[in-house]
């Protein structure tokens, strides 16, 4: 009975679409004395190609039998347009620092020299 199976994978995107990606239908052997075992099997799908942001969404997989359907639990995957940007100000403080310093050297070298 649970020989012969689908396997697909599918997202849904932030407005709730449904897009499939990949449908299977697949028959498996089961050897002789292994018939009322517990076998697990492993399907790989990659998703390439993630350059647009429509790509943002859960992603699942699913399998049915005969009458019974099985769904993961899902994956979010985050698609942006320009990736990762590090928000690191380390120059930009330097020479910030580095200017105040250079005024308040300025503004007490002329109040010294007014007082004078």
């Amino acid at each position: 009975k649970y020989t012969n199976f689908s396997i697909g994978y599918y997202w849904i995107n932030s407005l709730g679409q449904k897009t499939s990606i990949y449908n299977s239908s697949e028959n498996i052997h089961i050897p002789s004395g292994a018939e009322n075992e517990t076998a697990t099997l492993s399907y790989d799908h990659r998703i390439v190609l993630l350059e647009k942001t429509y790509s943002t969404g859960t992603y699942y997989c699913e399998v049915k039998w005969n009458d019974v359907q099985k769904v993961g639990k899902g994956v979010f995957v985050l698609a942006r347009g320009t990736g990762y940007i590090d928000t690191s100000y380390g120059w930009e403080i330097l020479v910030t620092l580095t200017v105040l310093a250079a005024l308040s050297i300025t503004a007490t070298a002329l109040l010294l020299w007014k007082r004078k």
